[in-house]
């Protein structure tokens, strides 16, 4: 049972004076308006900036698809020997063209949100170096692998 605060605890004389609950560092206020016409204040609490999600997003997708940009000329020098290198690296290549095109899209949408939550009493975000490394690694995703699809198939039909 929790008692209201104020109240002292048993055994505690009531006329000993209550010390504040110690300050918390996250909840320190940034500004107090004071309400015209009455007693009271409007408190707006200091809010420290969070990383964006979207620019998070963005550099797992680049670097996923970084990855998968990888394994497309592995199967097109392996597959070129056997014939069936075009349809494994054509998935492949699809693939990481989807996940390197999601990170330049998320890394896009975070590098804006970024630059629109810095307004006085809204949530800042930051992230700028993650969702700028996103779009690269996408970028530079998509490109290995349609080059690699490329060269791949150059080597298949030269056969």
């Amino acid at each position: 049972m929790t008692q209201p605060y104020g109240t002292p605890p048993p055994g505690v004389h009531p006329q000993v004076p209550m010390a504040p609950p110690p300050a918390d560092e996250q909840w320190q206020p940034a500004r107090v308006d004071p309400v015209p016409g009455t007693d009271f204040g409007l408190v707006q609490l200091r809010v420290d900036p969070v990383t964006s999600g979207r620019a998070a997003g963005s550099l797992v997708a680049g670097i996923a698809a970084v990855l998968v940009s990888l394994l497309v000329p592995c199967f097109g020098i392996v597959g070129a020997v056997g014939g069936w290198s075009g349809w494994v690296v054509g998935a492949f290549t699809l693939l990481t063209v989807l996940a390197g095109g999601g990170a330049v899209a998320l890394g896009l949408l975070a590098r804006r949100q970024i630059a629109r939550a810095g307004a006085e009493g809204r949530l800042r975000f930051t992230g700028r170096g993650q969702a700028l490394a996103g779009i690269w690694c996408g970028a530079a995703a998509a490109g290995i692998a349609l080059l690699s699809l490329v060269l791949s198939l150059v080597v298949q039909f030269s056969r």
